[in-house]
């Protein structure tokens, strides 16, 4: 994915339940919620439209806030003291005031909070936002993971400075620093590809990298940096259990089995249990969650359109060219190219934001968002939702397509059989 990728730093596996005194009792505040009803509601009124187009951006703000919160507390790995880090209290006191400003029912304590996030969809929040910034029905953390959910993150990393695309941004500018200066744009694709299909290492496969020609020798700190040990909680009767599909470790569920935590192999039903592994003596390591999140989900779907160019079409596209300024070049008849970035975002509205135009370099003639089929089947108005919230500077620059409708496009720029041997009514000389 060029420019702006948002990945992050030290993970834990799952959300913490910190001390916390619950002071509002569940039941009195569900019975409250049920009688005022809670959520995105839609109104007649041109006042009422009014008040909620003033008050969204704070509720946006403080989803931010909470996103953000969630994810801070996922990647502790001991309780710091005090408790809480500042922006998980902050965002809980935010919470807590905006709830008694709206006359709902706050949060009893943190743990509380977490527990909203686990239970409820953002719907039932008690925010005023446009309904097409709630795509689907999941909340923002896993119920039986306790891990946040990538809607989560996204909306962790559409705040102000979020720590996980920072950390990301730099080891990525360093990464391309590195192969610039050593005039290696292989050794940078080697590295990209390595974060996708190599999201687990045991400690000595990490060290031998060390000695690899291909990006290892030039890159070997920086890879080291991407990868962290793996928690024991994704541990079950001493191994753990890579996904037959992406290969990251799945994460074992409280009543049996595992599930993998990527929406990628969750939402399209090809999530199936892959090998087991032992951490070995020199233990076992997995990119940062984020990383996994944000650069292997989506480094898959590129691989993949990679893979059916070549076979459908004999195309080779080239993987992120130039250090990574899109993600694929497609090289059509005629002399022509395509620009292809691929995304897999949930939520459609932060991705229109958040776009900046392609860099020309190299040159391209027409430039593509393509983004898996199975976020347009989750959300049919995925296209609409992003068109309408696309920059306009980038409205006729960027066209928005899922993968198969890409490879038909494609398809029909390639000549027929018949199109290369020349239609036989026609060849000739029509007065022989």
């Amino acid at each position: 994915m060029a420019g702006g990728r948002e990945v992050g730093g030290p993970s834990r596996t799952a959300l913490p339940v910190l001390p916390g005194v619950a002071v509002v009792p569940e039941q009195r505040a569900r019975r409250r919620r049920r009688g005022r009803g809670e959520g995105v509601t839609t109104t007649g009124t041109k006042d009422a439209r009014t008040r909620s187009e003033s008050t969204s951006g704070t509720d946006e703000a403080l989803l931010r806030q909470i996103a953000t919160a969630l994810a801070c507390l996922s990647r502790l790995r001991t309780v710091p003291n005090p408790v809480y880090p500042a922006k998980v209290q902050n965002a809980y006191n935010r919470l807590v005031l905006h709830c008694l400003r709206r006359g709902e029912e706050p949060p009893g304590s943190v743990p509380e909070m977490v527990r909203w996030a686990g239970e409820r969809p953002l719907t039932e929040w008690p925010l005023k936002l446009p309904a097409e910034e709630f795509p689907g029905a999941s909340p923002l953390v896993d119920p039986e993971t306790r891990l946040p959910h990538q809607l989560c993150l996204e909306w962790e990393v559409s705040a102000a400075d979020p720590a996980a695309e920072l950390f990301e941004n730099e080891l990525i500018r360093e990464a391309v620093a590195r192969c610039r200066a050593a005039k290696s744009p292989q050794a940078y694709t080697a590295f990209r590809a390595l974060l996708t299909s190599r999201p687990v290492l045991t400690g000595a496969e990490l060290a031998l990298l060390g000695g690899d020609p291909d990006c290892g020798m030039l890159l070997h700190d920086v890879i080291k940096r991407c990868y962290e040990p793996v928690p024991a909680s994704y541990q079950r009767h001493g191994t753990y259990r890579q996904c037959a599909r992406c290969r990251c470790l799945m994460v074992p569920l409280l009543h049996g089995g595992h599930r993998c935590e990527l929406d990628r192999c969750r939402r399209d039903g090809t999530s199936d249990e892959g090998p087991r592994l032992r951490a070995g003596k020199g233990g076992l390591l997995q990119l940062s969650r984020p990383l996994r999140m944000f650069i292997t989900s989506p480094g898959l779907a590129e691989t993949d359109l990679q893979a059916a160019l070549l076979k459908k079409f004999g195309i080779t596209a080239e993987m992120w060219p130039h250090y990574d300024v899109y993600d694929l070049r497609i090289p059509l008849p005629g002399g022509r190219h395509w620009a292809v970035d691929v995304k897999d975002r949930v939520n459609p509205v932060l991705l229109a934001r958040s776009l900046t135009p392609f860099r020309n370099e190299p040159p391209y003639d027409r430039a593509f968002l393509v983004v898996p089929r199975y976020r347009f089947r989750d959300n049919e108005a995925y296209g609409r939702q992003f068109r309408r919230n696309l920059p306009e500077d980038l409205a006729d620059r960027i066209t928005l397509l899922d993968d198969r409708a890409f490879l038909r496009l494609v398809a029909d720029e390639i000549p027929s059989p018949r199109d290369k041997a020349g239609d036989p009514r026609t060849e000739g000389d029509p007065r022989a």
